[in-house]
């Protein structure tokens, strides 16, 4: 942050709530099924060449000509050039593409070849086709409920058919991690980001050291009144829901299996500060945090199983406005309290992907917060019926200190949430330039519809294969529009009627824009505010009805500013963008900028 902030009060035990618990090789590579670089066209007129006699082939190289003439003409529209390869079997001409492109715009180019000339017969991308996954050999997949083709699983093993989390890192923002065999292959790199030694449990403070030494504590050890707690290996469990090493012939198998993990540990003894898991959030989605070296693992998805009690704190929120702004989604548990999740912080900042939990009948686990800023719903386990009901997932059996490695069940939404984690890091290796927005949108619109009771659970139940393929589809490009000067006040504020991106200028260093939007209940605006030039630095905040501030985010030049805020209304109600001039360029020229606003 380019400002000096106020000091931020530290708030001991943050996690304690929502972490508590009540109890080889790596699959097919990557499907590129979503792409082809080549089209497969059929031409009405290839036999009759034949009966040309010795001017068939003088006849031949003009009609082939003519046929790349046509191509050419259609492919160049979509920026492509093309050449011919190889003729088929069938009769057909096989024609390479100068690069891969998306199934959707090869098709497209297919339809123009065919429309563009009578003689195609037909014309289609030449698909490229892959070993269709089958279930893993490792020896406990079965009692992963979770992850099966079920009434209340998420069905990966139709979502590894398109993606398999390569190339993504996910942090997780948790106790760190134990070494497991069934894990550490997917680990790289992390953090251990506790400052307090009494905390960390480890004898020392922040190193690159995240593996988790234990967070047993004594009988009041925390606070008068607390029993004795043996060690959770929380992150442990968590970060093998996300990528536990699959196919390998042992233990359990995880979501994103070709993901690798980010181990960021920030909670010990009794839990963990605010600031340390603001610091996690900044550094492991690629920021800057001062004494700590750049980050060489940048983590697309972060994943906070943990939480407290009490309003969303501004350290908090500006941790994950910087997240995001660093291209990271914030994944973040709703919390065990069985209450409203507006509560639970940090689940009801602005910008995160809130998860309340179910259990194997589809229905809300007791345990699990609720309420409209819950976004979607994964499955948490609920062992009031047994133990096996809860969420299998990589642990260690040490009941302080660190023994060997284990398996275990454990409910919780912070269970629910590694499952949300795991399902993003396959849309994102699906489609790279997919943002923060983009990935819950989608996640929340490919929801299936729930199959039991879960009032306030969101937008439905988890579907791994129905979120991965809307990635691959994609979003509709929204429409582009400018403002229209004068701006400057509320009052003049221009209204946008549709969720789009606006063209924007700040016209002088005393320019200030104003937009209006109709948000509907239930609905959260989504600002995202763009430099056109990496020496502009202007600042983003939003206003309710009456004029008050409810979010910001003041990044430094260059950096894209985003900022949220949910109507947990019954009724539609009216909020304001502004976009201010901190320093850089102004005018026509320097001073453009573009302002998306979603909802």
């Amino acid at each position: 942050m380019k400002r000096s902030k106020a000091p931020g009060v530290k708030l001991g035990c943050v996690a304690v709530a929502v972490f508590s618990v009540l109890t080889g090789s790596a699959i097919a590579a990557e499907a590129k099924s979503i792409a082809t670089d080549r089209i497969i066209v059929k031409y009405r007129d290839t036999a009759s060449v034949q009966s040309l006699g010795a001017n068939a082939a003088s006849v031949q190289a003009t009609r082939q000509a003519e046929r790349l003439s046509r191509v050419q003409t259609v492919t160049t529209r979509f920026g492509a050039s093309v050449q011919f390869l190889r003729n088929t079997g069938l009769g057909s001409q096989v024609w390479k593409l100068d690069r891969s492109r998306n199934l959707t715009d090869v098709a497209a180019m297919a339809a123009q070849i065919k429309a563009s000339d009578p003689n195609v017969e037909y014309a289609e991308p030449d698909r490229i086709m892959h070993p269709l996954a089958a279930a893993p050999n490792d020896t406990r997949w079965s009692e992963q409920w979770d992850l099966q083709n079920t009434t209340a699983g998420l069905n990966v093993l139709a979502a590894w058919d398109l993606s398999t989390g390569s190339g993504v890192n996910v942090a997780v923002i948790d106790t760190g991690y134990r070494p497991h065999a069934d894990l550490a292959a997917n680990v790289v790199g992390g953090y251990d980001m506790i400052n307090d030694t009494a905390v960390s449990n480890d004898g020392n403070g922040r190193d690159s050291d995240a593996r988790d030494p234990g967070d047993y504590t004594a009988a009041n050890e925390c606070q008068q009144g607390d029993p004795a707690y043996g060690s959770s290996w929380h992150g442990t469990h968590v970060a093998g829901t996300i990528a536990a090493v699959t196919n390998n012939g042992t233990g359990v198998a995880g979501i994103a299996p070709n993901a690798k993990i980010v181990p960021m540990r920030v909670l010990g003894k009794c839990g963990g500060y605010t600031s340390d898991i603001a610091d996690a959030m900044i550094w492991a989605s690629g920021g800057t945090v001062s004494g700590l070296p750049t980050n060489p693992n940048k983590a697309r998805v972060l994943n906070l199983s943990l939480g407290g009690g009490g309003a969303c704190d501004t350290t908090s929120q500006n941790a994950i406005n910087a997240a995001r702004a660093n291209g990271a989604v914030v994944i973040v548990a709703a919390g065990n309290e069985s209450q409203n999740v507006s509560n639970s912080s940090p689940a009801n900042c602005s910008g995160v992907v809130a998860v309340a939990a179910y259990g194997k009948t589809g229905a809300r686990a007791y345990y699990s917060n609720y309420g409209t800023l819950v976004d979607i719903a994964g499955p948490g386990g609920d062992q009031s019926t047994g133990d096996s009901n809860g969420i299998l997932s990589t642990l260690n059996a040490g009941g302080t200190t660190p023994g060997a490695d284990s398996y275990a069940y454990y409910q919780g939404t912070s269970m629910a949430t590694p499952h949300v984690a795991g399902v993003a890091a396959l849309m994102i290796a699906a489609k790279p330039t997919l943002t923060p927005d983009q990935v819950e949108s989608l996640l929340k619109s490919s929801a299936r519809p729930f199959v039991a009771s879960c009032s306030g659970c969101g937008a439905g139940m988890l579907d791994a294969y129905a979120a991965v393929q809307a990635a691959i589809g994609g979003t509709t490009p929204t429409p582009t529009t400018s403002e229209t000067e004068s701006n400057n006040t509320l009052a003049t504020a221009n209204a946008v009627a549709a969720a789009g991106t606006l063209n924007a200028t700040i016209g002088s260093t005393s320019d200030t824009d104003y937009f209006k939007v109709s948000l509907p209940a239930g609905k959260t605006l989504t600002a995202t505010m763009t430099p056109g030039k990496s020496s502009v630095d202007y600042d983003l905040y939003l206003y309710n009805a009456s004029g008050t501030q409810v979010a910001k985010s003041e990044l430094g030049a260059g950096k894209v500013d985003t900022a949220s805020v949910k109507n947990t209304g019954s009724a539609t109600a009216t909020y304001y963008a502004r976009v201010v001039y901190y320093s850089g360029g102004t005018g026509a020229t320097n001073g453009k900028y573009t302002l998306g606003l979603a909802w």
